[in-house]
């Protein structure tokens, strides 16, 4: 069985509707979804925005259900100037970029675990499934709504993502963290919290981030409806390929 994380229900939307076979349990104030998705056994879940209740979520995850793997999708905020809006992240090393120990421990680096930083399992097959979905993009995307969030040529880029209780909305904190976490090109507010408890699990985790804005003009995007329209059918998209 494999887990299916989002911060929002809106960003899974679009596989709860594909989902047969449906069970539901309430635990911990949260839903969990079984079923069969694309001839695959999975549950689905929506974590709530945050480091703990992502983490929470997790945990709950790999104690009650048989998994072999975990991934996380949703939106992110752009930091890297080359990220255009409707790009894919899939995630290769997650930094908490809030995370400050000093002086018992470098900045960013985990206590006990000792890591900077938290690796994703062998993402080759999440990067082919999303460049078949790219090729594919308007099976999945309406031309109405790719035009309304103006969404021209979306690529993908496998790279690092800074996560943090922080909702970066300002050219400074994009600086800041540019020098600080150079290698990181989004940012959100869940995925290094999920991987630090897979981690621990030795759960395999991936995650897949849908670029919705630049981290600095957030008033000016419709999060409901670019989640709705747009990245919960890269979700079902990306993920119809994986299963595949």
């Amino acid at each position: 069985m494999v887990a299916i994380i989002s911060a929002m229900q809106e960003e899974i939307q679009a596989l709860l509707h594909k989902l047969q076979n449906v069970s539901t349990i309430e635990k911990g104030m949260r839903t969990y979804y079984t079923g069969t998705l694309f001839n695959k056994k999975v549950v689905l879940v929506f974590s709530r925005w945050g480091k703990v209740a992502s983490a929470a979520t997790t945990t709950q995850l790999i104690n009650d259900f048989d998994l072999e793997e975990i991934i996380f999708t949703g939106v992110a905020g752009a930091i890297h100037p080359n990220l255009n809006i409707g790009d894919v992240v899939v995630g290769k090393n997650l930094f908490q970029h809030d995370l400050n120990a000093s002086p018992f421990y470098k900045r960013f680096e985990i206590p006990i675990i000792k890591k900077l930083f938290l690796e994703t399992k062998n993402p080759t097959k999440l990067i082919e499934a999303t460049s078949t979905f790219l090729e594919n993009y308007n099976k999945y995307i309406l031309i109405e709504d790719a035009k309304l969030f103006e969404i021209t040529a979306p690529k993908l880029v496998l790279g690092d993502i800074a996560s943090g209780d922080q909702f970066i909305s300002s050219i400074k904190k994009i600086a800041k963290l540019n020098k600080q976490i150079p290698s990181a090109i989004c940012v959100e507010m869940e995925g290094a919290a999920v991987a630090q408890i897979c981690y621990e699990y030795a759960m395999p985790f991936s995650i897949i981030r849908i670029i919705s804005d630049k981290a600095n003009d957030n008033a000016t995007i419709d999060f409901s409806k670019f989640s709705n329209s747009i990245a919960s059918n890269y979700a079902l998209g990306i993920l119809e390929n994986y299963f595949a």
